[in-house]
């Protein structure tokens, strides 16, 4: 059963190589590796360890490279009924958790306003956005568009690193996925409206950048944008909206407006805000954090500062020690307990990061970071039932959450929901069609059908 599990898994990985796949080459891979998963559900061996499954089972793999895809057509639902002994012997993709530390935010979210200056540099924002996404797909370079950023809404009077990360939570760290392709320069959804409507287009990376703080202007503040105006909806909600122009002041109360449902928008960029203003893993960042802790040893602040310069660099239990020492001196604080629980992880003590996602969620139950990785643990531990119940709450905060649906479907298949599972992934792929784990799950269910 290995052999032919491992060409399967082969397929899986040429459909998934960073190179366009046309439409044949796919449904090739998938012949492939349909014919291997036959294959291997006639034989009634094992793998070398005694399992059923590849080794290792379900586990967070590295993102593998970025690149353009060309997807295959699946259809809506299962063509054909499932081989059991097939889908047992295969390894299902899960998106990997998120493991990078916060810093707690310098205010409550609901104070966080709109307008205001850059906290974070743009060194800062460029090592962040590099660091998840090291191919984004961008008309211009990285530097450059982080620059537009900083001088578009620093020229209005918005918070450009803000404004950044909102674009990043829209585009996926420009890896897009959606309507909206790269070449539209659309960094915000703009009359991106559902229902495959790819929304407005801009001559230049600039520009693009120019319209998405000028439609935060309309919604920010009554003055009109100092340029001329470049948003193709703005007089629409200057003229239309008159309780939305110039009303909303705030970050979260986006939430419902700038996108529907998003009950938790705002928070999450905030979130990725926080992130991306960390230290870095240098010496002079462990200087500066040891020099903090000297400096004010019972201070929560500076343990938790230098508790992420240790996990920066990879020194997981010193990390640990000191999230632990800024609990001690402020014990509901979210970002220590957050990060704790990352650091448990990377130890591999699930149940220390077990507790701390449970206390995290009770005291901010809109943390969906910490839903999906509770959930990832859950699921790891056969927990499905507790797994799919964290995937479920997470796409009632952000209906938009690729990762949940995909884990969801993961679910379903050990459920040996396998239906139910073929719309999961299907569900998954529509809100975001470049995640190669959600494809790798379709092509390798699609081989699976008798």
């Amino acid at each position: 059963m290995k052999k032919y599990a491992l060409a399967a898994l082969a397929a899986v990985a040429l459909a998934c190589s960073p190179l366009v796949i046309s439409s044949a080459s796919a449904a090739a891979a998938a012949s492939t590796a349909q014919a291997a998963a036959v294959k291997a559900a006639a034989s009634n061996t094992t793998v070398a360890d005694g399992s059923t499954a590849i080794t290792p089972a379900e586990t967070r793999a590295a993102v593998p490279p970025r690149g353009q895809i060309t997807r295959p057509d699946f259809p809506a639902t299962p063509p054909g009924t499932f081989n059991q002994q097939a889908v047992s012997g295969v390894h299902w993709q899960l998106c990997p958790a998120f493991t990078t530390p916060l810093l707690p935010a310098p205010a409550a979210a609901d104070n966080i306003t709109i307008a205001g200056p850059a906290t974070a540099t743009q060194e800062q924002m460029v090592r962040f956005i590099r660091k998840r996404n090291p191919q984004p797909k961008l008309t211009c370079s990285l530097e450059e568009i982080v620059g537009y950023y900083y001088e578009e809404a620093g020229r209005e009077g918005v918070r450009p690193d803000v404004a950044l990360c909102q674009a990043l939570k829209e585009t996926g760290f420009f890896n897009y996925g959606g309507d909206v392709a790269p070449a539209q320069n659309n960094f915000c959804g703009l009359g991106a409206t559902g229902n495959h409507e790819p929304g407005a287009r801009f001559a230049t990376a600039q520009l693009g950048v120019r319209a998405h703080i000028q439609h935060l202007l309309a919604y920010s503040r009554m003055e009109q944008p100092s340029l001329t105006v470049n948003d193709p909806r703005y007089w629409l909600v200057v003229q239309n909206h008159p309780e939305i122009h110039g009303q909303i002041t705030h970050w979260t109360g986006l939430n419902g407006v700038w996108a529907v449902p998003g009950k938790n928008y705002g928070q999450e960029i905030l979130q990725l805000w926080q992130q991306a203003m960390v230290p870095d893993a240098s010496d002079a960042s462990l200087h500066a954090a040891e020099q903090r802790v000297t400096k004010a040893p019972n201070d929560a602040q500076s343990h938790l500062y230098c508790g992420i310069v240790w996990y920066q660099r990879g020194d997981y239990e010193k990390a640990r020690q000191d999230f632990t020492q800024a609990l001690r001196h402020a014990p509901h604080t979210p970002a220590a307990l957050y990060n704790r629980a990352l650091a448990a992880s990377q130890l591999h003590r699930d149940k220390d990061a077990r507790r701390d996602y449970d206390t995290l969620l009770k005291l901010t139950p809109n943390f969906n970071q910490a839903w999906y990785n509770r959930g990832l643990l859950r699921f790891t531990h056969r927990d499905y039932k507790g797994a799919l119940s964290d995937m479920e709450t997470l796409l009632r905060l952000e209906p938009r959450s690729a990762d949940a649906q995909n884990l969801i479907g993961v679910i379903q298949v050990r459920q040996k929901h396998y239906a139910d599972a073929w719309r999961s992934f299907s569900q998954a792929a529509q809100i975001n069609s470049t995640n190669y784990y959600i494809l790798a799950n379709q092509i390798i269910l699609q081989a699976c059908l008798k």
